[in-house]
Parts: structure tokens; C-alpha cells; sequence
């Protein structure tokens, strides 16, 4: 898997990303990658860090960005605490299922809006 397009860090073997952490080397095809919402998963990290092959200071250096940047938060569910980490939700979670979402149509022109059509 390619990189994500949001780098944060960049060490010689690991990569911070708006995914998580991702190995430098595309050959791996992100079988050794974390994602965001797994950061905080010791038993993941543990196993990741004991591959061969692994640069022990690289992925404790790239851990310790990404947990700056992606702090753990206390959500249950792991795609909602992905999309907060992300930035994508901004108004306050109602349900843990769905995030509540704003319908905003302010400033854009009324041909790109979706149109709503009563059929008599």
C-alpha cells in the first residue's frame, strides 16, 4: 500500500501518516502498518516491534510522533476515534454509530446542491 498523502515524520523505516504508521518500504505492501485507531494497542505494537528486520529506535521514535499527534481518546469505537484523530468530525458525537453530521449549503452555488423534486 502507498503512503498516505498526509506525512507528519518521516524516519528511515517508518512513517507517520494520516493513516498511522507506515512502513517506508513499499515492497511490505502494508502488512507491518498501524493504523490510527490501533495506536494505543500494546499487544499490536509488541508483535510489530519483535518482527525481524525491525529498527527498534525508528519505530519507538515514529510511536511516540504518532501518539503525540493522534492522542488516545476515550471513545469505544475505533472508526469513530479515527475520524476525531482525523479531524473529520467536528460537532459533537450523539451516537457512537453514526456521527452527527450538519447539512451546510451557505456560499455554494444552488446548481451544485442536490435538487428535490415533488412528483403530482
Amino acid at each position: 500500500m502507498a503512503l498516505h498523502r498526509d506525512i507528519f515524520w518521516v524516519g528511515r523505516q517508518w512513517a507517520v501518516t494520516g493513516a498511522g504508521i507506515q512502513a517506508v518500504d513499499q515492497r511490505l505492501r502494508g502488512v507491518l502498518d498501524i493504523e490510527i485507531a490501533r495506536l494505543w494497542d500494546d499487544d499490536l505494537v509488541g508483535s510489530r516491534r519483535a518482527k525481524p528486520g525491525v529498527n527498534a529506535g525508528d519505530f519507538d521514535k515514529a510511536l511516540t510522533v504518532a501518539r503525540e499527534r493522534f492522542p488516545q481518546s476515550p471513545s469505544a469505537d475505533p472508526i469513530v476515534a479515527q475520524l476525531e484523530a482525523l479531524g473529520v468530525i467536528d460537532a459533537p458525537v450523539v451516537s457512537a454509530v453514526v456521527p452527527a453530521m450538519k447539512l451546510r449549503a451557505e456560499g455554494r452555488l444552488a446548481r451544485f446542491l442536490p435538487q428535490w423534486r415533488i412528483r403530482r
